[in-house]
């Protein structure tokens, strides 16, 4: 069956091999589409840079003036297609003058592909935040708000503040959405033109807000009682493959307490520490998922002292066990959550934030917080619910942008109707990514990135014409040779300048990336032992996330980090002034637009100045610039894609390689075995690495695979959730009507009769129908007496004959339920150690409300234990 697997994989790689190449002709002779609707904005660019000129010499007044005038032309029956030229053209002199950044043409391109309800896939630096501002500005003077969208609250205050100045100098209003916010703050940040937030914040206060009993604005109500939202009319989403694809598999959930028992979990959690992989159960990384075994089964039974797991009153246990054995052999501290004051804090797989507040489902938090020993708490239940995915549809118009987006196209346009436009970076990308090396073991990877960033961080190297390298240390330099001493032997030779073809000068920045806080943690044990000072970003640091990216491009910076560091974090060579500047003054100033402008710009003046920072940062760009190492692949190939892209932002310099191992989750779970003959054939031996674009080929199919099965899982998800989405929408919809009534009394009592002529309609026939009587009558005595009754049995009859008819036909119907009952679960041809008489005491006492137990039943033995059930079931 492998061999099959192998042979289809084979034949499906060179099927798609010979369409990428067609594709690629096809393309060649016609253009991409891509490259025609580009061709097609490229007039609108070329009127929004005439008008620049007409706008540069208006006063700051005369420019605010415009966003009035826009209003006004709008009221008059102008579309905001109509404005978009002059409204592009006002924003981007509103960036000049209030923010000093002149929106570039491709920028200019990606805002206008952000209105059309696209989504614009734009590499790293190329200012994606303020691309953001064009259609925000635009589709604000509609005065119907305007909600960006970002993955973080961190990104949703910074990028507010950034961009404040812009909107506020054009006469509209900014605010952010925060986590933990009071109702009052929220309300007025939605009263605002354009609103900042994230994700889950947006689509809680979407369900909050329909489980409100008053509008916004009903000033009858308290004002904390009051909905904060209004109308979903444009979001422009941030790093929108992160949101809409990577977060859409976990539900926005309201929940409550459930009150049920949490010792449960406890005991739960005992039973599965005694149960031994392999011999008990099975656990399958690939599916994630675990299996009890039939042996397995038997011992969780005796431990938990139940005869078996599968009757009444027991059947929660398989669960419960199946949990427990998940938290303990899939589920990693320090991996997919950490332990923080007494509490288990899950981390975002694709971002490495904390997740303060959410909890997995089903009882699987309970079963960790059981492995971990921390307080349980009460499993939840779900008081309101809604998918991402269901959640943004709800938008009039919905624009993204990303720098990893194409990956995902298919999935945009079948969930989302989304098209995907890549823009033009406005500089040519000079980062070199290297093939992957590959090592046999992880020890022997982490070796490898510790001694590569040693190399990078202490050692001059030098790259030979004849393929060979040298690293230690440059000791002297004329036009003509370098003086080298070699690393290992101390010894010094001159070598000419035409037998080198380049030099990597010693402090280049690195930026590593990991996949989880536990193996940034050992990198940095690492480093240490080597002396080599670097700084942590994980979860556990996230407070100095501002500081420590702000100083990532510094000459000599070493920068440890999990997927923190892949989204949204703009390093700049030599220092970031700017962030260093606001982690100073944010304990002094709520936001960074309470800054008074003089004091920040001297703040600014005086930091870059003091660290030399754009001399450094010219320095920097000489030498090669930022120097990314990734240490594991992960299961998508965004995340990957992102954390090349921190380096050659804006044309920057900058290099990427990827270290990694056979021992690695991706590559033992979904291309180990395949890889490890391929790398036995080709003679590697351990310690040795190979770089192999071969390699780097079959990884990327394994991410690829592991891309579809998660889109299946996501597909699925909405197509289980369309019926409840359906459902939630009338029901929302429904409830909105009558909040939003002006005279509520009146339009209520309407609504009311309306819905009582509905039911009469709806109901009487089925009241005035002859066999009314008979029908309700048999249903009731069906479910009073156990048994299954024909309403036409009944036809005709006065209420004693119907009466007496049900309990002779129940009589009869429990003498035959009870043999079948008793050869079940007392089978003549067993053991008497496999009879369950547990099971038949429990069936006895649900089916005819009798009580007996098991001991009873053993009393009366097999050959009597039938007519004692029928007496039971007869009285």
């Amino acid at each position: 069956m492998e061999f099959l697997e192998r042979v289809w994989e084979t034949v499906g790689s060179a099927a798609t091999g010979v369409g990428a190449r067609v594709d690629r002709l096809l393309t060649g002779l016609f253009g991409s589409s891509n490259a025609r609707l580009l061709r097609r904005l490229e007039p609108k660019v070329e009127a929004i840079n005439s008008l620049e000129p007409r706008l540069e010499a208006m006063s700051d007044v005369e420019l605010r003036g415009q966003t009035e005038d826009f209003r006004r032309r709008l009221a008059a029956g102008e579309t905001l297609d109509d404005l978009l030229v002059e409204a592009f053209a006002v924003c981007r002199e509103g960036g000049r003058r209030f923010l000093g950044m002149r929106h570039y043409d491709v920028q200019l391109i990606g805002g206008m592909v952000l209105h059309s309800g696209a989504i614009a896939e734009m590499i790293t630096g190329e200012g994606k935040t303020l691309v953001a501002t064009l259609p925000a500005y635009l589709n604000a003077l509609e005065g119907k708000g305007v909600h960006v969208v970002t993955v973080n609250d961190y990104l949703a205050r910074r990028d507010m503040e950034w961009m404040g100045p812009l909107y506020l100098g054009l006469g509209l209003t900014v605010g952010a959405i925060q986590s933990g916010m009071e109702s009052a703050e929220r309300q007025k940040a939605y009263a605002c033109d354009i609103t900042y937030g994230t994700n889950n914040e947006f689509g809680f206060d979407y369900l909050r807000d329909n489980m409100r009993m008053a509008a916004r604005g009903d000033d009858r109500f308290p004002k904390h009682t009051q909905q904060s939202q209004g109308p979903l009319t444009f979001a422009i989403v941030d790093e929108v493959d992160n949101i809409l694809i990577d977060e859409a598999r976990t539900p926005l959930i309201i929940s409550g307490p459930a009150h049920d028992d949490v010792a449960k979990y406890a005991r739960a959690d005992q039973i599965a520490r005694q149960l031994s992989a392999d011999r008990h159960f099975e656990v399958k990384e690939k599916e994630h998922t675990v299996a009890l075994g039939e042996e397995g089964v038997r011992t969780a039974e005796r431990l938990a002292g139940v005869e078996s797991f599968y009757t009444a009153g027991n059947m929660e246990w398989p669960h419960l066990i199946d949990n427990a054995l998940k938290a303990h052999h899939l589920y990693k501290r320090d991996v997919n959550y950490v332990v923080q004051n007494g509490e288990v804090v899950i981390v975002d797989e694709f971002t490495g934030r904390l997740m303060p507040g959410r909890q997995w489902s089903d009882g699987l938090h309970q079963a960790v917080e059981a492995k971990e020993g921390v307080r349980i708490k009460e499993e939840s239940q779900t008081l309101a619910t809604v998918t991402l995915q269901n959640f943004f549809k709800l938008y009039r118009k919905l624009g993204g942008m990303t720098g990893t987006a194409m990956t995902e196209a298919n999935e945009f346009w079948k969930i989302y109707k989304l098209d995907v436009v890549a823009i033009p970076p406005n500089r040519g990308l000079k980062r070199v990514n290297h093939p992957d090396v590959i090592y046999r073991t992880e020890r022997e990877k982490w070796i490898a990135v510790a001694d590569e960033v040693e190399r990078i961080h202490r050692d001059d190297t030098l790259a030979l014409a004849d393929g060979s390298w040298r690293v230690g240390r440059i000791v002297d330099e004329t036009p003509d040779e370098v003086v080298f001493e070699a690393k290992e032997s101390r010894d010094r030779e001159s070598i000419p300048r035409a037998r080198i073809k380049e030099i990597q000068r010693r402090g280049l920045p690195v930026l590593v990336g990991t996949v989880s806080i536990e193996k940034s943690e050992r990198l940095s044990g690492l480093l240490e032992k080597r002396g080599i000072d670097h700084q942590v970003l994980n979860a556990k640091h996230h407070k100095r996330e501002a500081e420590i990216i702000a100083q990532a491009g510094r000459r000599g910076a070493v920068t440890i980090a999990t997927n923190m560091a892949g989204r949204g974090t703009d390093i700049i060579l030599g220092g970031n002034p700017d962030t260093l500047a606001w982690a100073r003054l944010q304990d002094t100033y709520p936001t960074r637009l309470d800054v008074p402008k003089q004091e920040w710009d001297a703040l600014v003046a005086e930091i870059a100045a003091r660290e030399n920072m754009k001399v450094e940062g010219q320095q920097v760009r000489e030498m090669g610039g930022l120097q990314i190492i990734g240490t594991e692949r992960h299961e998508a190939r965004r995340i990957d894609l992102q954390l090349r892209g921190r380096c050659g932002r804006q044309g920057d310099p900058g290099s990427s390689r990827f270290f990694l191992s056979l021992e690695d989750d991706l590559m033992r779970i979904f291309a180990g075995e395949w890889v490890k003959s391929v790398l036995t054939r080709l003679g590697m031996q351990d310690g040795e690495a190979i770089e192999s674009r071969m390699v780097t080929r079959r990884v990327e199919a394994a991410q690829k695979k592991v891309e579809e099965r998660n889109f299946e899982v996501r597909k699925n998800l909405l197509e289980y959730d369309e019926v409840m989405d359906e459902q939630r929408k009338r029901v929302y919809g429904f409830r909105q009507r009558i909040l939003d009534f002006t005279d509520g009394d009146a339009d209520c009592r309407e609504m009311i009769l309306e819905m009582v002529d509905h039911e009469i309609d709806r109901h009487v026939g089925t009241f005035l129908d002859k066999d009314y009587g008979p029908q309700t009558f048999a249903t009731w005595a069906s479910s009073q007496l156990a048994c299954e009754l024909d309403p036409t049995d009944f036809r005709g009859m006065t209420a004693a004959e119907a009466e007496r008819l049900a309990a002779d036909e129940a009589v009869r119907q429990s003498e035959s339920q009870i043999f079948e009952a008793v050869e079940e679960n007392l089978p003549s041809g067993e053991d008497e150690s496999e009879w369950n008489w547990a099971a038949l005491a429990t069936f006895a006492n649900a089916r005819w409300k009798v009580s007996v137990n098991d001991r009873d039943l053993k009393r009366a033995g097999r050959d009597g234990v039938a007519e004692l059930l029928q007496e039971k079931a007869r009285a």
